[in-house]
């Protein structure tokens, strides 16, 4: 196993916007990296970043999958919310069926405990009222009240997955913010971190432009004159106002 990201990463990244980091994602040819139809459910609104450890479902089977499996020590759904390690993102493949939910309040109330990052599901979660409450950031497609076992059978955890039609590898970076969840590979997760981070400030800048009234072209992007003042911008410390 890869040695964890480093907390300067970590801190770099809960800077950076979901939406800046597709954008630099696809400048290095990687398009299908934003978890489209997914939402915040709690966490109070804080950025969510760690790397990923994945469970996996596949379609329920009557005559396998019973209440009774639920108590197994053995169970995938069980295991991963028992072994997901503290500060990484818990990430469920449920095919996007949200006929039954991935998890509920006791699972997500135990996951927060033991300090996991933050949970994402392409399904749903029963229970939302309680859950909302939590302060780790949860992301989910919509609530749900009916068990897992109605369509889930949970089958393995930390494998390759694919999370709303992106694919997760065991290890990725995921951030979540306001606008939903992307995935960062994780050999990209530092170059993307420290651009993004760049990009963010020079978006600053430009949004400072136009709140006093300059035109886009020239300012979105920025051409050679707006470069300048933003390089003068930044030597004073790039405050608030221009």
């Amino acid at each position: 196993m890869a040695a964890p990201i480093t907390d300067e990463l970590k801190a770099k990244l809960r800077e950076v916007s979901t939406a800046t980091l597709t954008t630099q994602l696809f400048k290095r040819g990687l398009r299908n990296t934003f978890m489209t139809g997914l939402k915040p459910l709690a966490g109070g609104g804080a950025p969510m970043v760690g790397e990923a450890y994945t469970l996996r479902y596949i379609p329920s089977r009557e005559d396998i999958d019973v209440l009774e499996i639920l108590s197994r020590s053995d169970h995938p759904q069980r295991r991963a919310i028992e072994e997901t390690p503290p500060g990484h993102v818990l990430v469920m493949d449920a095919r996007g069926d949200i006929r039954g939910a991935t998890g509920g309040g006791i699972l997500m109330t135990r996951l927060a405990v033991r300090g996991v990052a933050g949970m994402v599901t392409d399904s749903g979660l029963r229970d939302v009222a309680e859950i909302a409450q939590l302060p780790m950031p949860i992301y989910i497609r919509q609530p749900i009240a009916s068990l897992n076992l109605v369509v889930h059978h949970a089958v393995d955890t930390n494998v390759p997955i694919a999370c709303a039609g992106v694919p997760v590898y065991p290890g990725d970076v995921i951030v979540g913010d306001a606008d939903g969840v992307v995935c960062v590979p994780r050999h990209l997760a530092a170059e993307v971190a420290e651009e993004g981070w760049e990009m963010e400030r020079k978006e600053r800048f430009v949004t400072l432009r136009i709140k006093a009234g300059a035109p886009l072209f020239g300012t979105y992007p920025p051409d050679a004159k707006t470069t300048e003042e933003y390089k003068a911008w930044i030597a004073r410390g790039a405050p608030d106002k221009l």
